[in-house]
């Protein structure tokens, strides 16, 4: 298989995802929960560089994490920023979302039942899921300042042993599909796709990349 050809569309997709918000003071950091710990990691140096005075983490399980962690992904992303040096009193917790829908509309109910209404987010989550994070904040929350943020990476430096390129690449094609598909389903605003990155979607499925397209 053609390795080179693999990373340039992959590379286009990677950029697509990728929405590049410089960031800007706000009133609540909210990590979403993943497979990717330097997700809670990003957004532990975040609230230290003083970008928001509270951080809090949303997850559950998902089809990723189950029996990856001995928690919650929340929880085990919360433990990583205080081992960090985060205060445990600035972090918040929701712990029982399982997809991106649920962890914006289950954070936003924790919030409120602390009495909290933050009108301006920085929001992290993995790098190449920044627009569906945004564009599925922006459908469940809409009226808010949002600002997206994932831990500073390439292409060719992402993937570790434990998230392999090929399980990347089928997520970011899949993501794609959802960033299609699902706001016809009501689960996201509408986001423009090129032709170059569509086509980029559509040989990577031909080379195999489907594993985690939905049907």
């Amino acid at each position: 298989m053609n390795e080179h050809l693999i990373d340039e569309l992959s590379q286009l997709i990677w950029d697509y995802h990728h929405l590049n918000h410089p960031l800007e003071k706000s009133d609540l950091i909210l990590a979403l929960g993943s497979n990717d710990t330097r997700v809670a990691e990003h957004a532990a140096d975040l609230f230290l560089q003083g970008w928001a005075p509270r951080l809090m983490f949303s997850g559950n399980v998902g089809a990723l994490t189950r029996g990856k962690f001995s928690k919650s992904e929340a929880e085990t992303f919360a433990d990583i920023a205080v081992s960090k040096g985060v205060p445990r009193e600035a972090i918040l917790i929701e712990p029982n979302s399982t997809n991106t829908g649920e962890n914006i509309q289950f954070s936003r109910r924790v919030l409120t039942e602390h009495g909290l209404d933050p009108q301006s987010f920085i929001v992290v989550q993995k790098p190449y899921m920044e627009r569906r994070a945004y564009a599925t904040f922006m459908k469940n929350w809409p009226g808010k300042h949002i600002l997206i943020s994932s831990p500073p990476s390439d292409w060719t430096t992402y993937p570790t042993a434990e998230l392999p390129k090929d399980l990347v690449i089928n997520i970011m094609v899949g993501d794609l599909q959802r960033i299609r598909d699902y706001p016809a389903k009501g689960f996201q605003i509408e986001q423009e796709i090129s032709a170059e990155v569509w086509q980029a979607y559509e040989q990577l499925i031909a080379l195999g990349y489907d594993k985690h397209l939905i049907h």
